[in-house]
């Protein structure tokens, strides 16, 4: 074959077979419907194993409890132009979108019980009160990062992919922290940065986490999926539904040299599908839990068992009226906070309602677990509470609540894979490899975590991985 280009693999496909070969593809999300179906187009037979009742895994667009008309994303929201694989699939499906704000400059700062408009923190940062070195006084967090990592970007833009073997190799063992620290950057410019750039959770994590982002362009220029994010992953149904068997939870797996058994469970009994090869797109938390007669090599048992996987939970708010648009002349984007809800987003879509849906609180890793250790009824309560000193009006037109917590579903682990500082050099090969007929995928098996794109791309490589040895 000739080499991968998973661009060229989505507007052509894989070449079509003459030995179909039965592939028992496990998991819930985007890499599994990608690789079934092209696997699908090209000639072979894929077996999709789904224990929930949809497809999508962490693509969850909530319907409920809102109103006709109303919904709320639970995990991916947007998606970057940037981001060609996820794009090649809108447009190969013919989905509608619209611009999704990212930034808005009538949002709020609220920090240290200070509440500034994001364009008057910007243009003024020293009222925010953040004790930053005499040089670094009038600046923004973001001017300054940008500064720290221009040197990084010039290496990129001269010697293009070529230059990341580099930067690994140089920067793989900072994490967000220690960068800037080597920077030189004040206690204060850091907790500014980790503030207003929602970083703060996140900076024990590998630097080339945010980078490769800050590279890639992921949060400039980005779209949303009109009607809600489940529209793509249902977009694989008509070619897929017949082969998806849905309800189906994975309990152990079994490989020989000629063929992949896998066990599942359900509510009616135990079964089984034995194929001649597998992919496997279930996080690593969760395979954790799965029985491998066969045993993994040393190197994919050590990646399975240490690759981070950050928490993430969304806290949601019905509202009567869209009073953030009618009152502060908020339309879209978000505002920062140092509250537990850390940062709110205000979405564009419902608007036709005069209803909406009110992102109250997003966060990660430590900040999202102390969420998820409340009840959902507390979560709701206490959102309203904080929610209230920027917005006081919620307490008037509040009318449901809901919330989500990744790293309490059974079936994700975790919101998305994280590198620590060294996994990258130290796990990445491993996280991919095969394993004899059983191959891997899932945005933990790409280098973009926690975007669909990376999902994608991992379900494509596992696709064309199967097709040519078939």
């Amino acid at each position: 074959m000739t080499r991968f280009d998973p661009l060229t693999l989505i507007e052509k496909g894989l070449p079509p077979t003459g030995h179909p070969r039965k592939v028992v593809v496990v998991g819930a999300g985007m890499a599994r419907l990608v690789a079934a179906y092209e696997l699908k187009r090209a000639g072979h037979r894929p077996v999709p194993l789904e224990a929930r009742p949809r497809v999508g895994g962490r693509i969850y667009t909530l319907r409920e409890p809102f109103t006709h008309g109303l919904y709320a994303e639970a995990s991916a929201m947007r998606i970057p132009r940037a981001h060609r694989l996820t794009m090649a699939y809108i447009q190969k499906f013919g989905l509608k979108t619209r611009d999704f704000t990212m930034d808005n400059p009538n949002a709020w700062v609220y920090v240290g019980g200070r509440k500034l408009r994001l364009a008057e923190a910007n243009a003024h940062p020293d009222r925010l009160g953040f004790d930053v070195a005499p040089h670094e006084r009038g600046r923004t967090a973001a001017a300054i990062w940008k500064k720290a990592i221009r040197p990084l970007l010039d290496l990129l833009e001269k010697e293009g992919e070529a230059a990341w073997e580099q930067i690994v190799a140089r920067y793989d063992e900072y994490s967000i922290r220690e960068f800037l620290e080597r920077d030189g950057w004040s206690e204060g410019m850091i907790e500014m940065f980790g503030l207003l750039m929602n970083q703060e959770a996140l900076m024990n994590s590998s630097l080339l986490e945010l980078f490769r982002e800050e590279a890639g362009h992921y949060y400039t220029d980005m779209i949303e999926l009109e009607g809600g994010m489940d529209a793509l992953p249902r977009a694989f149904l008509p070619e897929l539904m017949d082969d998806i068997r849905f309800g189906a939870r994975v309990i152990a797996i079994d490989q020989s040299p000629e063929d992949v058994t896998v066990h599942f469970q359900t509510r009616a009994g135990r079964f089984s599908e034995k194929g001649d090869y597998a992919i496997l797109t279930i996080p690593f938390p969760v395979l954790r839990h799965i029985e491998i007669l066969q045993p993994f090599s040393r190197a994919k048992q050590r990646a399975i068992r240490q690759l981070h996987y950050d928490a993430a939970a969304k806290i949601f708010f019905q509202c009567r009226r869209r009073f953030w648009e009618e009152d502060d002349g908020i339309f879209g984007g978000g505002t920062i906070t140092d509250l537990p809800i850390r940062n709110l987003y205000y979405p564009d879509h419902g608007r036709e309602t005069g209803r909406g849906v009110l992102l109250a609180s997003y966060t990660w890793s430590e900040d999202a677990q102390r969420w998820g250790s409340l009840s959902p009824a507390d979560r709701i309560e206490q959102a309203l509470e904080n929610v209230a000193l920027i917005h006081p009006q919620v307490l008037e037109e509040f009318e449901a609540g809901a919330s989500w917590m990744w790293h309490d579903d059974e079936f994700a682990g975790g919101a998305f894979a994280l590198f620590d500082p060294g996994q990258q050099t130290l796990l990445h090969d491993s996280i991919v490899a095969p394993e004899g007929r059983i191959h891997f995928a899932g945005e933990h098996t790409s280098l973009c975590h926690a975007w669909i794109q990376g999902a994608i791309e991992s379900g494509l490589r596992a696709a064309y991985e199967i097709s040519a040895r078939a």
